[in-house]
C-alpha cells in the first residue's frame, strides 16, 4: 500500500485528491496539512512513502518544508510539488530543495495516479521542456552537487546530459552503443558522487553547474 500525505492550504483541493487516492486500492492517505509548518509532525505520524505538496503556501511554503525534511530526516519520503504554473519560480527551488518531480494542478486524475505510482517504484518525474525553460531564466548555483559535477568521468558527463534529456537508460545505452547494465553503473555513480537521491536532482545540479545549458536542443 503507498502511504500519501497532502498538504495544500486549499481544503477542497485536499478533499479531491483525497477522494481520488483513497478510491484505489494499491494507495491511501495518510494524513493532511494546511501548512508547510505541520509537516514535520505530520511525517512523524504517520510515515509516509509520498507527499503531495502545494509549492505555494502562506504559511511555510512547500521550498521549505521540503528543505527541513531533507535536512533532518535520514530518509525522507518523496515528495512531489504541485503547482498551478509549470514555469513556477517556486518549482525550481523545491527540486533544488529535494522534491523528486511537480506536477500541475489541472493534470488529469489518472496521470496524477500514474505519477505516484511511478515515484513510488523510484523513478523521478522528469519534464525536460519544462526544466529547460525553468533553468533559462535562473542563473547557475554553487551548490555541493553542482560543485561535484566537475569530479564525473567523462562517459558519466555524456550519460547525465542525455538523461536531462528524458532519455531511459535503454535509449542512453543505444545512443551511447554501451551496454544497458553499463548505464546503469554510470548512473548509481553519477548518483552517488553527486551525493543526490534521483535523477531530477542530478539534472538540477547539472544545470546549476552549467554541463547543461538551457538551450540545449532537445
Amino acid at each position: 500500500m503507498i502511504r500519501i500525505n497532502l498538504v495544500d492550504d486549499e481544503a477542497l483541493i485536499r478533499t479531491g485528491l483525497a477522494a481520488l487516492i483513497n478510491a484505489e486500492d494499491d494507495m491511501e492517505v495518510t494524513g493532511q496539512a494546511a501548512d508547510g509548518a505541520d509537516v514535520p509532525d505530520l511525517v512523524r505520524r504517520t510515515r509516509p512513502d509520498l507527499i503531495l505538496m502545494d509549492v505555494r503556501m502562506p504559511g511555510l511554503d512547500g521550498i521549505q518544508a521540503t528543505e527541513h525534511l531533507h535536512r533532518t530526516l535520514t530518509t525522507p519520503p518523496r515528495v512531489i510539488v504541485v503547482t498551478t504554473f509549470d514555469n513556477d519560480d517556486y518549482v525550481w527551488g523545491a527540486l533544488r530543495a529535494g522534491a523528486t518531480g511537480f506536477l500541475l494542478k489541472r493534470t488529469p486524475p489518472e496521470d496524477i495516479l500514474a505519477a505516484l505510482r511511478l515515484v513510488h517504484r523510484g523513478d523521478t518525474l522528469l519534464f525536460p521542456t519544462a526544466l529547460r525553460a525553468m533553468a533559462a531564466t535562473r542563473p547557475a548555483a554553487p551548490t555541493p552537487a553542482a560543485r561535484a559535477v566537475a569530479t564525473l568521468t567523462e562517459r558519466e558527463s555524456q550519460t547525465l546530459t542525455l538523461m536531462a534529456q528524458g532519455l531511459t537508460n535503454a535509449e542512453i545505452a543505444d545512443h551511447l552503443v554501451l551496454g544497458i547494465q553499463t548505464i546503469k553503473t554510470h548512473v548509481s555513480h553519477i548518483l552517488t558522487k553527486l551525493g543526490v537521491r534521483d535523477r531530477t536532482q542530478a539534472v538540477i545540479a547539472a544545470y546549476d553547474a552549467g554541463l547543461i545549458r538551457p538551450a540545449t536542443p532537445r
